[in-house]
């Protein structure tokens, strides 16, 4: 059966300074238990695809710092089902270990890359979309991607133009585009031709290792002088030494761009990329003065817009404040322009020069 070799790989080794200082280094946005529910967005990430993957064929890749935290939150998973990256090198290095690693196990799998920190609110519907996807990469050489049907034109997600219909929800993928500027975003949502590009993909095993030996070779010749050791006792010694060596680079600049055989799955099942303060606030609920508190103890006056993410028990109290981002984590707090939130990566790098990584 098909079914016996659908794998799915949870990418988890962000740090998330977008959301500094809620997010740290040492407790990145992924392992944070956003919405109250007593499960963090790696949890939910792994919840969702259940029904799709059994618990024995999910796959984590994250850095080596944060094991113990994949460990302590996912116990269901083997040691083997958890790789550790030496050093962190973008999304195509990951995903290449990552198919290296099914290979060994079983040369005719398929496998969804999924990222560990998005949010799909409506996940019948994107069981039904993984599922549709699954049957056409088993069935054909395809890369597929999912695309999201945009409903704002968003300057900070990369857009996919599709092109003929191939089946069902299936397009040929026309050109990519990284993240456009606001005049060009609003063309692309009037036009009905552009979709939000994910960061989610399906193919067969086969298919990714043979796009990635032939658009970034740089990258899998790495993984070729240690092809032995894969799914073996000597894989953790063999990606210390080859991994560090790996270029760092997107799977899209790597693969997606520049591959004849990519596809795009469009979709609407209610997904944000939690990539900013801002989408948190839009998707959050709001008190009558559309202030959102993130598991805290907020007493607000006279202030409307604000979005409250503080760590403890700790109690807030402002008057006239309005459109703020207000996060506490302890040993930082964050004061800080909604409309200004693009500022906060160059700020993280700022604390960084004055202070070393005390407070990253």
């Amino acid at each position: 059966m098909k079914e016996d070799k659908r794998y799915c790989v949870i990418m988890c080794g962000g740090i998330g300074s977008r959301f500094w200082p809620y997010s740290r280094t040492d407790l990145p946005k992924q392992f944070l238990d956003f919405f109250g529910t007593g499960r963090s967005l790696l949890q939910m990430s792994y919840d969702r695809i259940l029904p799709v993957v059994p618990s024995e064929r999910i796959i984590v890749v994250t850095n080596e710092l944060y094991a113990p935290l994949v460990k302590q939150q996912l116990p269901e998973l083997s040691d083997s089902q958890i790789l550790l990256e030496p050093a962190r090198r973008n999304t195509a290095p990951c995903i290449a270990w990552a198919a290296w690693h099914i290979g060994a196990i079983d040369p005719e799998a398929s496998m969804i890359v999924v990222p560990s920190d998005h949010l799909i609110t409506r996940e019948l519907e994107f069981q039904a979309s993984v599922v549709n996807g699954f049957e056409f990469v088993e069935q054909n050489d395809a890369l597929l991607t999912l695309g999201i049907k945009p409903t704002r034109p968003e300057t900070g997600y990369g857009y996919i133009q599709i092109g003929e219909e191939v089946t069902g929800h299936i397009r040929k993928v026309k050109t990519f585009t990284e993240k456009p500027d606001r005049k060009l975003a609003e063309v692309f949502v009037e036009s009905g031709e552009f979709f939000w590009n994910s960061g989610i993909f399906l193919w067969s095993v086969k298919s990714i290792k043979n796009a990635l030996k032939e658009y970034s070779p740089e990258i899998t010749a790495n993984f070729d002088e240690i092809a032995g050791a894969f799914a073996t006792e000597a894989e953790t010694a063999a990606i210390a030494e080859k991994f560090p060596a790996c270029m760092s680079i997107s799977i899209d600049f790597a693969v997606m761009e520049k591959a004849k055989n990519v596809y795009v799955e469009t979709v609407n099942f209610g997904w944000n990329d939690l990539g900013t303060w801002s989408a948190l606030y839009d998707i959050s609920p709001k008190n009558k003065d559309g202030n959102v508190t993130q598991n805290c103890n907020v007493l607000s006056y006279n202030s409307k817009g604000n979005i409250f993410a503080v760590r403890g028990e700790k109690l807030i109290v402002v008057d006239g404040l309005e459109d703020y981002i207000v996060s506490d984590a302890g040993d930082v707090l964050l004061i800080f322009p909604k409309s200004e939130e693009q500022r906060i990566k160059q700020v993280v790098n700022d604390a960084k020069m004055v202070f070393g990584d005390k407070y990253l």
